[in-house]
């Protein structure tokens, strides 16, 4: 699990340096989502009461297929944080110690793009200046 947990954990370095180099909000809070997944509906929220005991919300459960034709089911475990490599990585080691107690997948994890604006409909900050 330990190999696991460092593999899962190498990537946050890049992810974050690349949301900072687009132009990021360094200060901002950012929802990180760590994605889940399994062919068991039973053991995914199983994975997202322990989650949710843990401090951590999910996202509702969603049907796809992965890339070898099998039905899967995958929610997200998501919680607000700043982009802090050492307490991304720590959450990683978390979830992935959970999803390896229910024998669930853990397929990394994601955040969006931050400009810095608290609001988006803000009518003065939308105006065009001339």
């Amino acid at each position: 699990m330990k190999d696991q947990i460092q593999l899962a954990q190498q990537d946050t370095l890049a992810i974050i340096q690349e949301l900072l180099e687009d132009g990021s909000d360094p200060h901002a809070l950012y929802i990180i989502e760590h994605h889940i997944s399994s062919q068991n509906f039973d053991k995914l929220e199983k994975v997202a009461v322990e989650a949710y005991k843990l401090g951590y919300e999910a996202t509702d459960p969603d049907e796809d297929v992965d890339d070898t034709g099998n039905f899967v089911i995958g929610f997200d475990i998501i919680t607000e944080s700043p982009l802090d490599a050492e307490l991304i990585n720590a959450q990683i080691a978390e979830i992935i110690t959970l999803a390896n107690q229910f024998n669930v997948n853990y397929d990394g994890w994601g955040t969006y793009f931050e400009d810095g604006s608290d609001d988006e409909f803000d009518d003065e900050a939308n105006e065009t200046i001339h």
